[in-house]
């Protein structure tokens, strides 16, 4: 299985499983916070029963049991109003008016927007037990609910954010875990290859230069030369990924008509490589064995995506910010949904094939040249386009133009 298919199975399990722990939570504390208000309801009723024993007692009546439900009540807010409206009383209610007249005015609005709310209790002071008639004596107590309950009303969603923080922790610790295994496996894998071709290099070294000397005039030797100097190339390119390469600045034209002279050459006929490049220089800090790595790569996969017939375009320009290279293709497309996703290791659409040419240009750009490469563009059928920008010198040099001319 793909580091990415597992990744994605764990995202998606932390995140089903975090649904279902906030859906859990939301479910238990809304049946507890209803339960807390009704049982608060038939506190209020009980604490009004008390109110209206002890509005109509006189000096026989027994009112202890009455105050001690009426000061028994330390958490929930109340205001008792009277027949017109006016406040009789109030507790558990923090006041902050400087007068009276605004200590009257902030409940009165306040027991207003405790009926509206439909936590009011009408009191018959005429007639016990009976619905408040015209011409009836009558209290109403306004509430609202406890600190306590409001806590925990709120209480699920603080849940909530610990859930999903936990998520987004949980995420980045397996995407960090991932990232440094890669690179492990980079740089064990670049240094191994390295060494392992030091030795067979050297040896055709050796044996080109005793087949110059005994042929001289032989047309082959040359070419057997450039072979041999590009698998030199090719094994300084995977020791500069096993350690930190030194970059040096560089006119990215002729790099980059180096890079499609050789996939000319190594191309049939039937592909067609232009360059599309300024006529002034564009300078720009590379390291130009690593950098022509990521042009070719791109060119190599852009010839699979068009079967070896097609047209590569690579262009050149700088803009404000950066220094902008594009590679374009006539081949199939890539569909965008896997516009990120070509850039994993391991992922490719070949039958041969092990996936790790776009994931290693995009070390080379992002980690080695602090740049960014991603697909610019691409429609099914038509073509591709990917962009690399790179940060255009500290100090300027470049050429600030437009595409300007085709070879």
């Amino acid at each position: 299985m793909q580091w990415t298919d597992r990744i994605r199975q764990v995202k998606i399990v932390l995140l089903v499983s975090a649904v279902v722990i906030a859906a859990v939570s939301l479910v238990i504390s809304y049946l507890l916070v209803r339960d807390l208000s009704h049982e608060e309801r038939n506190r209020m009723v009980v604490w009004a029963e008390a109110m209206r024993s002890l509005s109509s007692a006189d000096e026989n009546t027994d009112i202890y049991l009455a105050l001690k439900v009426i000061n028994g009540n330390n958490t929930i807010p109340v205001i008792v109003l009277d027949a017109q409206g006016n406040v009789e009383t109030y507790r558990n209610i923090t006041i902050k008016a400087e007068t009276a007249a605004d200590t009257l005015r902030y409940l009165q609005q306040r027991a207003e927007s405790m009926r509206q709310a439909g936590y009011a209790i009408d009191l018959n002071l005429t007639d016990a037990g009976q619905e408040v008639r015209p011409g009836d004596d009558y209290l109403v107590i306004c509430y609202e609910e406890s600190s306590m309950l409001r806590r925990l009303a709120s209480y699920p969603y603080v849940q909530l954010g610990v859930v999903g923080l936990f998520v987004v922790v949980a995420i980045f610790a397996l995407l960090s875990s991932k990232r440094a295994e890669q690179n492990r496996v980079w740089v064990g894998l670049s240094k191994e290859t390295a060494h392992q071709l030091g030795t067979p290099i050297s040896s055709l070294m050796a044996w080109t230069a005793i087949l110059r000397e005994a042929y001289p005039d032989d047309e082959l030797i040359p070419e057997m030369d450039k072979d041999v100097k590009r698998l030199e190339l090719i094994a300084d390119r995977f020791s500069k990924i096993g350690s930190q390469p030194e970059v040096a600045r560089e006119d990215l034209r002729p790099l980059l008509e180096r890079t499609a002279d050789y996939i000319r050459r190594r191309s049939s006929d039937k592909v067609v490589v232009a360059c599309d490049m300024p006529d002034d220089p564009v300078v720009v800090d590379v390291c130009a064995p690593l950098f022509e790595w990521v042009v070719e790569n791109l060119c190599k996969n852009a010839i699979d995506a068009m079967s070896g017939k097609g047209v590569i375009t690579i262009r050149l320009r700088r803009e404000t910010a950066h220094i902008v290279i594009e590679v374009s293709d006539t081949g199939k497309g890539i569909s965008k949904r896997h516009f990120k996703t070509v850039f994993s290791p391991g992922y490719t659409t070949k039958k041969r094939g092990w996936g790790l040419g776009l994931s290693l240009a995009k070390r080379i750009v992002e980690e080695y040249h602090k740049g960014h490469i991603f697909v610019k563009s691409s429609e099914l059928g038509v073509g591709t386009t990917f962009r690399i920008e790179l940060h255009v010198p500290s100090d300027g040099v470049g050429a600030a133009s437009r595409f300007s001319s085709t070879r």
